[in-house]
């Protein structure tokens, strides 16, 4: 097959109207944030920089990233990297990356930084943020909720708590009435309830540091809550709004593909990891949003092991991985596009999907792969409408800080320069070659 047809072939797989894009989330890229999140970072930064070499040393090329992750500064995210400030610039580069869309957070701490007080000025921003994506003819996909939350909300018990819920209810509605949300046509409520509520209430790793499992299913479950009563409160006053979440799901396979007791493990980590939240919101959702980062790979424990109170667990290849230490298969994407269809039959946006790698050495692959991993998807007739990068941008990377490198642009931290690696040169000349 000659290149042009290759390349015509490719193209007519992708919808006419595909959202190419890119992901960013408030806490992390804007700066002098203050949620509960910020609070947990003093708290905890000298810990955290204390027990790095103890936590992490078994990451391949740990001796590249020991003195930043030694290094106390690297647990504050500070000034961020000024994308508050400097966010016209940033839309600039995703233009010329060839971005037609973008996912970007709202921080409620900002909006409402004490109970039932309004930030006039925060609001404003946001409108101008929204207004200024919409000139420059990028699809704004709006994420109500990252993770972080102001600081009397999580003071008054945060999601643990039902009647808390009216709360982000209360502060989604405001959005609604001061908002150009009329120019939004994809928002994402809740980012990842899986991955937070996990965190936070049974490993007892992230804010507020709780392993209780009745705590974690509480939360879990008033996240489906949070989110219904979001989804009404939208489509009421938006109904051609397409509403959904970004929750985390990830190809999960059986390390031994003929042993039924691996296979036994898989069904229960599909489901619990997988499935559960999403089946509850079935009907409160337009779109299945997702983010993927991993394949893994799970076997059922030894009679020694299992004595040990070790059922089953993860056991993935050793290579490749990213800068963190993730095992990464990219071309895992399409087989979870084909379940996450044969599930639910709803239209899917691939909300995040990136990696950790600051010599920007296997992004570029990733990428590729990630692409043919789609193509092969929607040659099989699923209904994938966007896919979204994770990051536009060098970020503040949660518990690990500063030292890990998502962004398809660098930024130097002390300059705030921006410069577009490589890998986004390639993401971009696929978009056009794909639109």
């Amino acid at each position: 097959m000659s290149k042009q047809k290759h390349k015509t072939a490719s193209t007519n797989l992708f919808p006419k109207n595909f959202m190419w894009g890119a992901s960013t989330a408030s806490h992390q890229v804007e700066g002098n944030t203050y949620n509960q999140w910020t609070v947990w970072e003093l708290q905890h930064a000298r810990e955290l920089a204390n027990t790095a070499n103890e936590r992490l040393s078994w990451i391949p090329g740990w001796e590249r990233f020991r003195d930043k992750a030694e290094d106390p500064e690297n647990y504050l995210s500070g000034v961020g990297i000024k994308h508050y400030e400097l966010y016209k610039n940033d839309f600039e580069i995703a233009e010329k990356l060839n971005l037609n869309s973008f996912r970007f957070g709202i921080e409620w701490s900002r909006i409402e930084p004490e109970e039932g007080v309004w930030n006039v000025e925060a609001l404003r921003h946001y409108e101008d943020y929204i207004n200024e994506l919409a000139v420059r003819g990028i699809e704004p996909v709006l994420n109500l909720w990252h993770w972080t939350m102001p600081v009397w909300f999580t003071d008054k018990g945060g999601f643990s708590k039902r009647s808390n819920i009216m709360y982000f209810e209360r502060f989604v509605k405001k959005l609604c009435d001061e908002l150009p949300l009329e120019k939004v046509r994809y928002i994402i409520t809740l980012n990842e309830p899986n991955v937070y509520a996990s965190f936070g209430y049974a490993t007892g790793e992230w804010p507020p540091n709780e392993k209780k499992w009745w705590k974690f299913m509480r939360v879990y479950y008033n996240l489906t809550i949070a989110h219904k009563r979001c989804y009404r409160l939208l489509k009421k006053r938006y109904p051609h709004m397409q509403v959904g979440v970004a929750s985390q799901l990830a190809n999960i396979q059986a390390k031994r593909p003929q042993n039924f007791l691996d296979n036994l493990a898989v069904r229960w980590m599909r489901y619990f990891w997988n499935w559960w939240f999403l089946n509850r919101i079935k009907r409160y959702q337009d779109y299945v949003g997702f983010n993927y980062y991993f394949t893994d790979y799970y076997r059922f424990g030894s009679l020694r092991e299992m004595i040990k109170g070790k059922f089953f667990y993860r056991d993935n290849p050793h290579a490749p991985t990213n800068d963190l230490g993730w095992y990464m298969e990219p071309e895992g994407l399409h087989a979870l596009i084909i379940r996450v269809w044969a599930h639910y039959k709803k239209p899917m946006l691939i909300t995040e999907n990136g990696l950790a790698d600051s010599s920007d050495e296997h992004r570029r692959w990733w990428i590729e792969e990630t692409i043919i991993a789609m193509e092969r998807a929607l040659s099989e007739g699923v209904e994938l409408r966007g896919y979204f990068h994770w990051s536009l941008l060098d970020n503040f990377e949660w518990a690990y800080g500063w030292w890990p490198k998502f962004g398809l642009v660098d930024v130097d931290r002390k300059t705030m320069k921006r410069t577009v690696r490589p890998s986004a040169k390639f993401y971009a000349d696929q978009i056009d070659r794909n639109s």
